[in-house]
């Protein structure tokens, strides 16, 4: 019941991790059954540009991203996402998330 998926974002590997990680985005990219109303927060190493999330209302939910850097200053991210039906949301769910780093870009 997990899936793994990677993309690469035209974004610094900060830029992708500070926006993958601020609570004001999060519910923009991350799965329902892992969305928090401002309690929980993800487990961080910021020196890793890696997070983790998990869920005490859906449990069995987990998600975690390891953001490394990648040609011409863009990122590479992997994500391990498991739960219930996490199966076909990989994917997805990084590609709201490049829709977020974007959004942050642009608004930047």
């Amino acid at each position: 019941m997990g899936a793994r998926a990677e993309r690469g974002m035209s974004a610094p590997p900060e830029v992708v991790f500070s926006t993958a990680t601020d609570p004001d985005r999060v519910s923009a990219w991350l799965p329902e059954p892992l969305r928090v109303d401002g309690g929980q927060r993800p487990q961080t190493s910021a020196e890793q540009l890696r997070a983790r999330w998990s869920s005490d209302s859906a449990p069995g939910w987990s998600a975690e991203i390891q953001v490394e850097p990648a040609d011409a200053g863009g990122s590479r991210v992997r994500l391990d996402l498991a739960g219930d039906g996490a199966d076909g949301l990989a994917d997805e769910t990084l590609a709201n998330l490049a829709r977020e780093v974007a959004d942050n870009l642009t608004a930047g």
